[in-house]
C-alpha cells in the first residue's frame, strides 16, 4: 500500500508546538492485543457485565482475576509495536508532547513515552477494593485472592463498566487536548464517552485534527485529515517525511 503524506500535514508539524496522540484498542491490536469492539473482538464470546464491572468482582471474584490474569499474560507476551515506538520518538521535536490512552496495557510507557494519560487505568497496577491504596505487593493466589491490610480485596487498576474515569488522569487529558496544536486520533473510533470528548475539545480549541485509523469512523467527517491505514505503517513515514525535511530534534 502506497501512504502519501501530504506536505500540509507536514507543515503543521513544522510549524506545531504542542502535540498530543489520542489511541485506542486498534494501536495495541496491531501488537496482537485482541479488541473488544471489532469482528474478532473478546466481548463478542464474553459478556463484559460478567467480568468488567465492581458488582460482577463482588459476586466473583475469582473468575474476574482468573480471566485479568489471562489478559495479563496476554500482554506480557506482547511488545509495542512500530507505532509505539513512533509516538514515543515525536517527543523528541516538540516542546509539548502528550499521550492519551484508552488502553490499559502499558505499551506506551514500554515503547518510551513519558507524559501518559491513562484513562481506563494500567493492568499491570492493583488497588484495595476497600480502602483504594495501591497495592505493589507481587500477586500470591495461592490462598485465594489476594487482601489488603484492611481486609479488603485487591483488585486491577482498570476502569470498570459503570466507573468514573480517574479525576487527575482526565484532567491532564483534558488540558493536554485544550493546549495542543496537532491532535492525532489514533486507534479508536472515538465512540466511547466521556473519553471521546477530548477530540471535540480538542477541535474547538482550534487545534488540527489527524486521524489514522484501519476504516473511516465516525469522527472521519470532522478531522483535517485522514490515515486509512496501520497507525505502525503511517507514524514512521511522517517522522521519516519530517526527518528528511531538515526537522530539528530538541535540545
Amino acid at each position: 500500500m502506497n501512504i502519501e503524506i501530504p506536505k500540509e500535514v507536514i507543515t503543521i508539524l513544522k510549524e506545531a508546538q504542542s502535540i498530543t496522540f489520542f489511541t485506542g484498542a486498534g494501536i495495541s491490536a496491531e501488537s496482537g492485543i485482541p479488541t473488544f469492539r471489532g469482528k474478532d473482538g473478546i466481548w463478542n464470546k464474553l459478556k463484559p457485565e460478567e467480568l468488567a464491572s465492581f458488582d460482577a468482582f463482588l459476586k466473583n471474584p475469582d473468575l474476574v482475576w482468573e480471566w485479568y490474569n489471562h489478559r495479563k499474560q496476554i500482554i506480557h507476551n506482547t511488545k509495542p509495536n512500530a507505532g509505539h515506538f513512533a509516538i514515543a520518538e515525536f517527543q523528541k521535536y516538540f516542546s509539548k508532547a502528550a499521550v492519551i490512552t484508552q488502553n490499559i496495557d502499558n505499551l506506551h510507557r514500554r515503547a518510551g513515552s513519558k507524559n501518559i494519560f491513562e484513562l481506563h487505568g494500567n493492568i499491570e497496577r492493583n488497588y484495595c477494593s476497600v480502602c483504594k491504596k495501591p497495592y505493589t505487593q507481587v500477586l500470591d493466589f495461592s490462598m485465594g485472592i489476594p487482601h489488603c491490610d484492611c481486609g479488603g480485596m485487591i483488585r486491577p487498576d482498570i476502569v470498570w463498566f459503570g466507573e468514573i474515569l480517574p479525576q487527575d488522569q482526565f484532567d491532564g487529558a483534558e488540558h493536554a487536548a485544550l493546549s495542543s496544536d496537532v491532535f492525532f486520533v489514533v486507534g479508536t473510533s472515538a465512540a466511547v464517552y466521556p473519553a471521546a470528548g477530548l477530540v471535540f475539545t480538542a477541535q474547538r480549541a482550534g487545534a488540527y485534527l489527524i486521524e489514522i485509523n484501519i476504516e473511516p469512523t465516525e469522527i472521519s467527517s470532522i478531522v483535517n485529515f485522514t490515515f486509512i491505514g496501520e497507525s505502525g505503517k503511517i507514524l514512521p513515514l511522517i517522522l521519516e517525511k519530517l526527518k528528511s525535511d531538515n526537522f530539528s530534534i530538541l535540545s
